[in-house]
């Protein structure tokens, strides 16, 4: 009996060794990135892009306005001059329709294109930090998918660590 708990012990020195070399902190990843100067030239550059989307897609009204317009202004005599002027609007609204749609794609590939970088930056200075402090974890606690429920007062937050690295307040 004595010799299996001599065992055991031995078995389990190793797991209990590695497990008081864990070290686990946290970050607040929203609150950096909200913090980062780029932001602003970021949103700037999506906001140009959405005015002109906007200024394209209302000339895309205008000329179906015009068209109605004048298709009500000429009431068609033949029912072939009618057909045709009911196909053009609708082309006119197809148009539009994929207009709308592609724009849709252009502004999240644009969004994604900026932002990208800062996301980059984000994750390297965390990691650095990480690396620095030899933390073996560092869970995000910054939105309400994670999976941390509850974090100790005691717990390591190593956002302030990781806004001085990237050199922001």
């Amino acid at each position: 009996m004595l010799k299996k708990l001599l065992i055991c012990m031995i078995a389990l020195a190793p797991l209990a060794a590695v497990a008081q070399d864990v070290k686990i902190a946290y970050v607040n990843a929203q609150e950096i990135f909200s913090a980062m100067p780029e932001l602003a030239g970021i949103e700037t550059q999506l906001s140009t892009k959405q005015e002109e989307i906007s200024k394209n897609g209302q000339a895309l009204v205008d000329e179906f306005n015009k068209k109605a317009e004048e298709f009500d202004k000429n009431k068609a005599t033949s029912d072939a001059v009618l057909q045709d002027q009911q196909r053009q609007l609708a082309q006119i609204q197809e148009r539009y329709q994929v207009y709308l749609q592609n724009s849709q794609q252009e502004m999240q590939q644009l969004q994604q294109q900026l932002l990208e970088p800062v996301n980059k930056k984000i994750a390297d200075a965390i990691k650095a930090v990480g690396d620095q402090n030899s933390y073996t974890f560092v869970f995000d606690v910054s939105t309400m998918q994670s999976p941390i429920v509850y974090v100790s007062p005691t717990a390591v937050n190593i956002t302030p660590m990781v806004k001085s690295k990237l050199g922001i307040q």
